[in-house]
């Protein structure tokens, strides 16, 4: 990966994944505000780049002998401050449980070290008819590393 990209994929601090995002007027409401469905897309890509850097591509879980995908089973935000019009914001995510065939994602969305949304987020293995797999062996190995079990419910 070029240094360009990584730049682009965010940091890890620890086993904290922290993604910047500038708010642009597409985001927005008329207010200048985001719009509440926005944040689901911010916390997309942290948990997609945090699995980007952690080496695990969703291409690859696609291309295999039974192609893989993530698909969301559980969400719960909590919305505590609005976002505004050319905000740089931090996606901060977190992985803190990891079960068969679900991961946990503990996310929030902070500006000026305050946190404007926070997430909980579950995503489940199927395959491309929606049955349920086990997490690839190849991709929990990839996780633990990055597991912080001290923040699970």
């Amino acid at each position: 990966m070029s240094e360009r990209e990584l730049r682009i994929s965010g940091r890890f601090e620890g086993r904290v994944h922290l993604l910047p995002i500038r708010v642009y007027y597409e985001d927005t409401d008329v207010s200048g505000i985001v719009y509440h469905a926005n944040y689901l897309r911010y916390f997309e890509r942290g948990r997609s780049e945090f699995l980007r850097l952690a080496g695990i591509h969703h291409m690859v879980m696609l291309t295999g002998d039974e192609p893989l995908a993530w698909t969301i089973r559980n969400v719960t935000l909590d919305y505590r401050r609005p976002a505004r019009l050319d905000d740089v914001l931090e996606v901060h995510t977190r992985f803190v449980e990891l079960s068969g065939a679900r991961m946990t994602a503990s996310q929030a969305i902070r500006k000026g070290g305050h946190d404007l949304v926070r997430a909980r987020v579950e995503a489940a293995v199927i395959t491309m008819d929606g049955k349920p797999r086990r997490i690839p062996a190849d991709v929990r190995a990839k996780m633990l590393p990055y597991l912080d079990e001290a923040l699970a419910d």
